[in-house]
């Protein structure tokens, strides 16, 4: 049995201009043409048209599929390759769907008539930050004495509006990792710089200091927790970002 090109094209919803396109690139041939000039396919031509619309869907490029699909001549091979790539999108997608979720989670207090968390502060709650205080004069007096002469002139406003900036910063850095994105990529070393400009505005660490301050948000418990809750290992993934751009950029 064979299909028209307008047939194949209301059936997959794949226009006729695109198939013509797939023609004449060599990606999707016809099974043959007829008399009147239109292109008629069989079912071997729909079986790769599926191929090429899921990979087309994986994000790869027409030059990646034709390479794929061809690299491939047994089409049931071909399919359990790609339905285990579709599992693993899956997976991808559903470990981002939990990160929205949680997400949701932490602002369903939203007020909607303004749009803000009534209480973004729930994410650092129990949190005594004067705790470390001791450490960092010793470790770094002059940037503590810098940190604290800052610290006194903020208003319960300035606060809440930094730890929203926290914890979307946190959410972002989520996302990244639900996507599989490497700590070095140039768009998490960005978001990276984003923070460590929102750090200098209470003092300035140098590369010892920033890679101390990634480690203690993986060794102290309660730091740890707090970023559990918006993804699990986000404690580690943020830390390891923080690494690198501490090599890359910062100074002694």
């Amino acid at each position: 049995m064979s299909w028209s090109i307008a047939d194949v094209a209301r059936m997959s919803g794949v226009t006729a201009r695109t198939l013509r396109h797939y023609d004449d690139i060599g990606l999707l041939e016809p099974a043959y043409v007829g008399a009147n000039g239109y292109r008629y396919y069989e079912e071997e031509q729909l079986l790769r048209l599926q191929q090429i619309l899921v990979l087309r869907e994986l994000g790869l490029s027409l030059a990646e599929i034709a390479h794929a699909v061809d690299s491939e001549p047994d089409t049931l091979a071909a399919l359990k390759r790609q339905h285990d790539r579709l599992l693993t999108e899956r997976n991808r997608l559903g470990r981002m769907a939990d990160t929205v979720a949680r997400t949701i989670a932490e602002i369903e207090g939203t007020t909607a008539m303004t749009g803000k968390i009534n209480r973004p502060e729930n994410l650092f709650e129990g949190f005594d930050y004067k705790q470390y205080d001791d450490e960092a004069r010793e470790r770094w007096p002059e940037e503590f004495e810098q940190s604290r002469r800052r610290t006194a002139t903020l208003t319960t406003d300035d606060i809440e509006s930094m730890q929203r900036e926290v914890t979307a910063a946190m959410i972002r850095m989520a996302e990244f990792k639900a996507a599989g994105t490497r700590v070095g990529d140039a768009a998490v070393q960005a978001e990276i710089h984003t923070q460590y400009q929102g750090i200098c505005r209470m003092w300035t660490p140098n590369r010892d200091a920033y890679k101390c301050l990634g480690q203690m948000y993986v060794d102290d418990e309660r730091f740890k927790a707090n970023y559990e809750k918006i993804a699990e290992g986000l404690a580690e993934y943020q830390r390891d970002a923080m690494v690198v751009y501490a090599d890359e950029r910062l100074g002694d």
